[in-house]
């Protein structure tokens, strides 16, 4: 299972065709994570000030299409995440058949992302 944060609203926008996030196109690939504590991490950096709610879609790798790559990050690797992480990127519009939950994430009394919730 790997799992891609994404506001709701980007979710569920075009529901009929494959999920392209933004960076498809700026980066080539569509960030996922390897597992909640680093899916977390990245969410307290690159999400910090995203509006609720913000999802985890829970994909199942071996139903993704398109090519998936683990790669070690392209930046500075976000805080909290282990040093040896690899982050799995979806090259390519994702098939919403692999995505088998959502999760939604939700914030501690500091302000920060800090657990999942399940989406019903």
């Amino acid at each position: 299972m790997i799992l891609h944060l994404a506001p709701l609203d980007d979710w569920l926008r075009d529901p009929g065709r494959p999920y392209s996030a933004t960076s498809l196109l700026t980066d080539g690939y569509i960030h996922c994570s390897p597992d909640e504590p680093t899916a977390l991490a990245v969410a307290n950096v690159f999400f910090a000030a995203a509006p609720d709610p913000l999802m985890a879609l829970l994909i199942e790798e071996d139903r993704v299409e398109p090519m998936i790559r683990w790669e070690a990050p392209t930046g500075d690797r976000p805080p909290g995440t282990a040093p040896d992480v690899l982050f799995p990127h979806i090259y390519g519009r994702l098939n919403r058949t692999a995505v088998v939950g959502l999760e939604k994430l939700e914030r501690g009394p500091d302000g920060r992302w800090a657990r999942f919730l399940p989406w019903s």
